[in-house]
């Protein structure tokens, strides 16, 4: 009898677990009461903005009151250009869902990470059933694959360089994204043994640069000098990436590597200017270029070619002059072949052979942009395939612009003022403790009236030696040109002489500018024509 009451209790306890069961998948507020989904793309390019709809209906019978929904984008996502994590939206913008309704949510945003990123957003429908103080909660989510990044970025790098020589390559980037991205950082990571010389525009700390804004249909690149030390055949690995700051974290966009192999040099490239390895031309100069070329091979050389291409503004290429060479107007090169140098013919193991040409450096060009600051004249050698790229530095022009006026005309003995005006013009480099000099002829002097009054203390005269001395500082590239110079006016006195009678009088003589180039490191000093008298002394 007892096992019978027993075996009774858990045939009890079974049905009561069954019917449990049963009406729990009945319970209108079970799990499929309210059925939740995400609907949007499932790839999207990066910083495009996509439209995501939360859909949800009520499948239950009772009508399901203060509805709370949370949105979880996925990290590094903006929305109206402000990142976010998560947004909760309230009963008062939902409204109770009623028994068979079905509603919906659109929200937008922009989502950022590598191509080939997966970016899953997730959201939760909170209820309370009427008549209920328990709250229900559905869940969904939604994965998005970031399938392009709409932002050019790749290498310009020689597959091959000579070891301890110094090689130029670049970083070229543009965006065609629809969005403006702002505190962009490319960084680079160099292989061992490669030593940074220098790039333009400057880095932090030799590999890094920022931008502070890239718009779109906007570019730029970043050129990088240096020189590796390696074994010969090794494969050096350079790779770079490019991406943003957001709120302290750094985001990736894009990676590229490019492996680069150390050969060994063939031909050696050397080059003179003006008899000089470490030349420093200045505007109107005219510079003698030697190019020689030395076999340093195991084989000899058959048939060469070798071509200079010159690039720079300040050259005068109306006045290129070559032996042997012929001049190419069009991509301003010239080129060499064995038939006019026997060398470039056959150039055996350990020989050396020469070209030379001569050009002007122009006497001043065009400094309206920022490009043109801190000059440098660039020439490329190419013979067989070395190649072999060269920069000479330009000394800034300093010219003084002179006036001098009187109310009278000169006339032999008789005392006449002239008020003397001196402007200063500085072309192409900063250039610092610049000095205007000039020596007043004995039948000159000084009447101490000097304008602006504030530039009375940098006014020096020597009444021994009688020589001027007017401290003008320092001047940035262009400063007198684009702009308005600094400037000083002071009066003198002359009483020509007998021997000045139907000439010119000199009011000053010896005048010249003398400065510190900081971008040449040279001692600059130019001379002015002597200033005289506008009309002849009578």
């Amino acid at each position: 009898m007892k096992k019978i009451i027993i075996i009774s209790i858990i045939f009890l306890f079974l049905a009561i677990g069954v019917l449990g069961f049963w009406y729990w998948n009945k319970n209108p507020y079970s799990k499929e009461v309210l059925k939740i989904e995400i609907l949007g793309p499932s790839e999207a390019d990066l910083g495009q903005e996509i439209e995501f709809t939360v859909k949800y209906k009520n499948n239950g019978d009772v009508r399901l009151e203060e509805p709370r929904l949370s949105v979880e984008y996925p990290e590094h996502t903006l929305v109206d250009g402000v990142s976010t994590g998560i947004k909760e939206i309230g009963p008062e913008e939902l409204g109770d869902i009623y028994p068979g309704e079905e509603k919906t949510y659109v929200f937008k945003g922009r989502l950022f990470g590598k191509e080939g990123d997966l970016k899953t957003v997730k959201a939760s429908l909170s209820y309370q059933p009427k008549n209920l103080n328990a709250r229900y909660k559905s869940e969904t989510s939604f994965t998005v694959k970031i399938r392009q990044i709409p932002l050019t970025f790749d290498f310009d790098l020689p597959s091959r360089v000579e070891a301890n020589k110094e090689f130029d390559f670049s970083i070229n980037y543009y965006s065609i994204l629809d969005y403006p991205l702002s505190d962009i950082s490319i960084k680079t990571v160099y292989p061992d043994g490669f030593e940074f010389l220098r790039s333009s525009p400057g880095s932090l700390g030799k590999d890094e640069w920022n931008i502070s804004v890239l718009n779109k249909a906007e570019g730029g690149r970043i050129d990088i000098r240096g020189k590796m030390s390696a074994e010969l055949g090794d494969s050096k690995i350079f790779s770079a990436n490019i991406g943003f700051w957001r709120e302290g974290e750094f985001i990736m966009l894009k990676e590229i590597t490019k492996a680069v192999e150390i050969t060994k040099p063939l031909i050696s490239l050397q080059q003179r200017i003006n008899n000089q390895s470490d030349y420093v031309a200045s505007p109107g100069d005219l510079l003698h270029y030697e190019i020689y070329f030395r076999n340093i091979g195991e084989e000899p050389f058959v048939d060469l070619f070798l071509v200079v291409r010159l690039d720079g503004k300040g050259f005068d290429f109306n006045t290129i002059k070559t032996t042997n060479g012929e001049f190419q107007q069009g991509d301003n090169t010239i080129i060499w072949d064995g038939k006019s140098i026997s060398k470039l013919k056959f150039l055996d193991q350990g020989e050396e052979g020469m070209v030379e040409f001569w050009v002007n450096v122009k006497d001043g060009w065009d400094i309206s942009s920022p490009e043109q600051k801190n000059a440098v004249l660039k020439n490329a050698v190419l013979v067989s395939k070395v190649k072999e790229e060269f920069e000479t530095k330009v000394n800034s022009k300093v010219a003084l612009v002179q006036e001098a006026r009187s109310s009278g005309s000169p006339m032999v003995g008789q005392d006449i003022e002239y008020d003397i005006t001196w402007k200063v013009q500085n072309y192409l480099n900063d250039v610092k403790n610049i000095k205007v000099k000039a020596k007043l002829p004995s039948n000159v002097r000084l009447t101490g009236d000097i304008s602006p009054s504030e530039s009375s203390s940098s006014f020096a005269f020597d009444s021994q030696s009688r020589e001027i001395v007017w401290s003008v500082g320092d001047m940035t590239a262009g400063k007198g040109v684009l702009d308005e110079g600094p400037s000083i006016s002071f009066s003198v006195i002359l009483n020509p002489n007998s021997g000045q009678r139907d000439d010119n009088a000199v009011l000053a003589e010896n005048i010249r500018i003398v400065g510190e180039d900081t971008w040449t490191e040279r001692y600059l000093e130019q001379s002015s024509e002597n200033l005289e008298t506008p009309e002849n002394v009578r």
